[in-house]
């Protein structure tokens, strides 16, 4: 996955920084100089950048829809295969399938303002006063929509993939949909790699390549969330944001002297020192929560 690491910050808006990976640059001079059906050069340049401009609309829809359900995302990184925004909504398959799905709820927008701007170009007789012009706009709303199926496509970690995960998640639990998500995407790879030899298309063959080690590290990620799903818990404690009982064992450690103790048997208070720690962090999804909220919680659901 690509990251901030040597990419160019382009601007911030509601607090989501937007990256421009340095490999966009290599891909944009190939697009920029590829021949066909545009008479100026200009119009790749405006073809890629509306390409950008839509990847970008998607993130922010993962990005915001994960902010609106409790989650953190501050950060989306533009790159040659699309984008990536770097979300983390609270471990609940509700959150999760919301936080995923408003991305391609974006594209399925833009699908009939681009139909009206071309209904529109198409009564001023735009095709034959500017061609080019005509051809760019035809072709961004083929690119949309391209974008919209494709990211439908059930492979993991496509957001059709993700979504299927989510939707599983309700009937399986966290651990078994990720496995069934990840099985389902390999053979999605499969059919990506015969399509990519049957075309010759280099693209999609590094596309599948790219599924294909999500799909790897999406399965050992379930694999390690099935044995951590084994792991005695301790009755009584919910997780304010995955709803996940904490596990029983001496898994936190105490920042100030060094020793391992279970937290919520000594109320987040470390037995050696007597630190007392402000948040506890949950084994399953990683957020830190005052242990307060854990005991509120109990008592609302009790």
């Amino acid at each position: 996955m690509p990251t901030s690491q040597g990419a160019i910050r382009l601007f911030r808006l509601a607090g989501i920084d937007v990256f421009l990976h340095w490999s966009w640059f290599v891909v944009a001079l190939y697009e920029f100089q590829r021949a066909n059906a545009y008479h100026s050069p200009i119009w790749n340049v405006a073809e890629y950048l509306a390409l950008f401009v839509i990847v970008t609309l998607h993130e922010f829809g993962h990005s915001l829809a994960c902010r609106q359900v409790g989650g953190t995302a501050d950060k989306v990184v533009l790159w040659p295969l699309g984008g990536v925004a770097y979300v983390d909504p609270p471990q609940r398959p509700g959150a999760t399938l919301w936080s995923i799905a408003a991305g391609p709820l974006v594209n399925v927008a833009l699908v009939p303002v681009l139909l009206g701007l071309m209904l529109i170009a198409r009564s001023l007789g735009l095709a034959e006063t500017s061609p080019d012009a005509a051809a760019c706009l035809r072709t961004v709303a083929l690119i949309n929509f391209g974008i919209l199926v494709f990211n439908l496509l059930p492979v993991y970690p496509l957001d059709g993939g993700q979504i299927l995960r989510s939707l599983l998640w309700f009937v399986l639990g966290r651990a078994r949909s990720l496995t069934a998500a990840s099985v389902v995407g390999f053979l999605g790879v499969l059919a990506l790699l015969a399509l990519a030899l049957w075309a010759a298309d280099a693209w999609l063959g590094i596309v599948a390549v790219f599924v294909a080690m999500n799909c790897w590290r999406g399965f050992q990620h379930s694999l390690a969330l099935a044995r951590l799903a084994k792991l005695p818990r301790r009755p009584g404690y919910s997780c304010p944001s995955c709803r996940s009982a904490p596990i029983i064992g001496a898994l936190w450690a105490c920042g100030r002297c060094g020793e391992s103790f279970d937290t919520f048997e000594t109320g987040a208070i470390c037995p050696s020192c007597r630190a007392t720690f402000g948040e506890t962090r949950c084994a399953d999804c990683g957020r830190s929560s005052p242990i307060g909220e854990w005991l509120r919680l109990l008592a609302y659901e009790g």
